[in-house]
């Protein structure tokens, strides 16, 4: 049967091997589910637990393991030794901000003649470029340093080897076929590398060679490393799982001026800065400069020691991100606009759009918010007519690796680079389209339906009893969490609902307490409170959610932070004595809904007129069982004249919900339906009197047996139509010697007592009742699948 409550994402749970999770759990000492959360980050051996639970004691590679790094270092040596000048060559985000101020901090310490440069994303766009090394080579410039960038600028590295300049390449971006013949390349990456740790930021290469340069560990230089290697959205593992603990607890205790003041700005409390903080707060700032004009105010900030410049510096960039945010605001709604008008994503596995005007420092957000929108792979350009050219960024999905497929398209591109969910990039106006088709070709090859819909990649599936606060507070050891670490996501089956309502403004929120087998555990899920109307009281529910302590008012307890939902079994919403089906009928998606009545005049009310169009009335036991209920929210208007009809509406498919009106214009109830005694004493009443006047006297003989008038007159149509007596002006007369007939031979009785039965079993009935009838009639259908779960 369909989900009575789809899950928004697809859920992945990845099966683990057992003995692992045992073994680890017995060898480290560590609770079942905290072996499990271990194994599915990839840890075996209690040495590797240790080393991920407790990143503080770990130490860092020796730097000198990367590739180049001893070339680089004696040149830079020789460079300090003879005075000689060096340029640093970094970038405009936040990565590159960090690590252009890494790089010069070590090289001032070493003793260098230093200086840096970042280029304007709107002038010159990213990565080296010929008049910026032609500019560095008047100024006396003899050695450059790249950070964040470089491994791409084939020629412009061959033009600085021309000019005489030893260019050192210290990147982290993926390489492409063709590497710049660069003094030395230092990068995790490049072909034939054996550092133990791939997934370096750029200000992570940068930090390795600051110490190798300063010849110890530089932890003065920790803070900047975290910011840049969050805001750069690498896997936090490995090393740079100990650049984030190391660095956020250097953050919290930072003396730099700049950061302090930018702080005191943001109103942080720089004793309380974690992995979120930096995330969504510090990092944006760096980052807004650079997207909205030149990135040096960032740099300016985190190297001031000027206390004015400082606060001045720190409010610029408060204040560039408010107008960072509106640009992005404005940009989105365009965006979304055109992908809703022109590129449908039913049509379009990936989006490229493309507008005048827009601001190409805020393009790769906008592919973001697209992404999350549309959960297509996204490309957003800025057109600049002038120059005939397209600049932009693209973001991407799950399964779709965005390098190697724009490498497909590497003839359009003179300028890209990137990772595989994520990616810069420049192309003459002439090739959009092309570029537009190519990608959505290479998405028709790699893509399935199922990549369409965001997966959830759950950690562990485990009870409610394993949720206790020792777990919670467990789970707290695996921070600082982003990519490749994300905070654990664990998943409960089948669990019942104790409590549920809405909270907060408008009742957005939902909170809830889920029980199984005697635990139980308090939940929240923010912005959820809508599917509160969505679950019946007696589901059993599945439900994926982030473990976390819940202090509050110097109590902790567990608490499941909410992520998704989901309740797989036919549903069944009481909703007997709702007057005004109008409110329930539009709060039903459309497309899903399938409006149900047994009485054609059901369609006459006042609250069911306008929905008259989509009204199915089925009098018939064939129109009923011809009706297409699969997956559909079965609304059930009146009570059926006989349970018959119901029973073959509800065997003919398998319902995702059904909703139970059952509203009927007079009860049956309170109408008397008479006894065998009752027709055997008018029977010999007729036989005493052998003709009686019905029409004048018939309410007085109801009210002299303490009956209704109307079962007097009900009594005598049966005995009508089963021929026991005749009818004339008003008079009704026994048949003389009629012939043996049973009660149920009559269409009046049938009729009545099957009424009395469908409303005794569809409106006097208890929930749980009405759902065990109705159960069993899903279940009476024949083919093999009729057997569903009904909660």
């Amino acid at each position: 049967m369909g989900d009575m409550l789809k899950a928004k994402t697809r859920w992945e749970v990845e099966r683990l091997d057992e003995q692992a999770v045992r073994r680890l759990a017995e060898e480290a000492g560590v609770t079942p589910l905290l072996a499990r959360l271990l194994v599915r980050r990839g840890v075996q051996t209690a040495s590797e637990a240790a080393a991920f639970l407790n990143p503080l004691r770990q130490p860092f590679h020796d730097p000198f393991l990367l590739d180049g790094m001893e070339r680089a270092i004696q040149r830079l040596k020789r460079a300090i030794d003879a005075g000689e000048r060096v340029l640093v060559y970094g970038d405009y985000d936040a990565d590159g901000v960090c690590s252009t101020s890494v790089m010069v901090s070590a090289l001032k310490e070493a003793g260098a003649s230093v200086e840096f440069y970042i280029p304007n994303r709107f002038t010159e766009g990213y990565g080296p470029n010929m008049a910026a090394f032609r500019s560095a080579k008047e100024r006396g410039v003899s050695v450059i340093v790249t950070v964040d960038n470089g491994i791409a600028a084939v020629k412009e590295i061959a033009a600085a080897n021309e000019w005489g300049m030893d260019v050192i390449v210290t990147d982290h971006h993926e390489p492409g076929p063709v590497l710049p013949e660069a003094h030395a390349i230092i990068h995790p990456k490049q072909p034939g590398s054996t550092y133990p740790f791939r997934d370096l930021a750029g200000v992570g290469v940068a930090f390795k060679v600051a110490h190798a340069l300063l010849g110890r560990v530089p932890r003065h230089l920790l803070d900047l490393v975290a910011i840049g290697t969050i805001a750069d959205l690498v896997p936090l593992v490995g090393e740079n799982r100990l650049f984030v603990a190391h660095g956020l607890e250097a953050l919290r205790a930072t003396e730099r001026i700049g950061l302090r003041a930018l702080f005191r700005q943001c109103r942080i409390d720089a004793a309380a800065i974690n992995e979120q903080t930096v995330g969504f707060v510090i990092a944006p700032r760096l980052n807004a400069a650079g997207r909205l004009g030149g990135a040096d105010p960032a740099v300016a900030l985190l190297m001031t020691d000027d206390e004015n410049e400082a606060v001045q510096l720190a409010a610029e960039m408060d204040e560039l991100n408010r107008e960072r945010q509106q640009l992005v605001a404005q940009i989105a709604e365009e965006a979304a606009d055109m992908v809703r008008r022109q590129f449908p994503p039913e049509e379009h596995r990936v989006l490229v759009v493309a507008g005048e005007g827009w601001n190409a420092g805020v393009v790769g957000i906008v592919a973001s918010k697209l992404v999350e929108q549309f959960y297509r792979p996204a490309v957003v350009l800025s057109i600049d007519r002038e120059k005939g050219i397209a600049k932009g960024s693209a973001r991407s999905i799950h399964g779709f690796d965005l390098f190697a497929s724009l490498s497909q398209c590497r003839d359009l591109l003179p300028h890209f680079g990137g990772h595989p969910m994520a990616a810069g990039m420049t192309l003459s106006l002439d090739d959009v389209e092309e570029l537009r088709q190519r990608l959505n070709d290479i998405a028709a090859e790699t893509l399935s339906e199922d990549d369409f819909t965001p997966p959830t990649f759950i950690d562990a599936s485990c009870s409610i009893a394993e949720l206790t606060l020792s777990a919670a507070r467990s789970l707290e050891r695996f921070a600082p969490f982003g990519v490749g670490n994300p905070r654990p996501l664990v998943l409960i089956e089948g669990a019942s609902v104790e409590t549920m309502r809405r909270v907060g403004a408008n009742g957005a929120h939902m909170k809830a307490v889920f029980s199984q087998d005697g635990a139980a555990i308090d939940a929240i899920g923010f912005g959820l409170g809508p599917l509160c109307e969505e679950i019946a009281p007696d589901a059993r529910i599945s439900a994926v959610g982030e473990l976390s302590v819940n202090e509050w008012n110097g109590f902790a307890k567990p608490q499941l932070s909410l992520c998704d939902l989901a309740v797989s079994d036919c549903q069944l919403f009481d909703v007997r004595g709702c007057r005004d089906v109008r409110p329930l009928l539009e709060r039903l998606p459309k497309e899903k809904r399938l409006v149900v009545s047994f009485r054609c005049e059901t369609g006459q009310r006042p609250d069911v007129a306008p929905f008259r169009g989509e009204l199915h009335c089925v009098p018939t036991e064939e129109e009923a069982g011809a009706l297409s209920i699969d997956d559909r929210y079965v609304v059930l208007l009146d009570v059926p004249p006989r349970l018959a009809l119901l029973s073959a509406l509800l065997g003919s498919g398998r319902p995702a919900r059904i909703y139970a009106v059952f509203a009927q214009p007079e009860a049956q109830f309170f109408r008397t339906f008479p006894t065998r005694e009752h027709f055997k004493w008018f029977y010999a009443f007729l036989h005493q009197h052998r003709s009686f006047p019905l029409a004048k006297r018939g309410g007085e003989l109801a009210r002299a047996r303490g009956w209704t008038e109307e079962t007097v007159h009900f009594m005598a149509k049966v005995f009508l139509e089963l021929d026991f007596i005749s009818e004339q002006n008003g008079v009704i007369s026994l048949v003389h010697q009629p012939a043996k007939r049973d009660l149920h031979e009559s269409p009046t009785y049938r009729r009545r007592r099957d009424e009395l039965e469908a409303e005794h079993q569809l409106v006097y009935s208890t929930y749980e009742q009405l759902k065990r009838c109705l159960a069993e009639m899903t279940r009476s259908q024949t083919h093999e699948e009729a057997n569903v779960s009904w909660t």
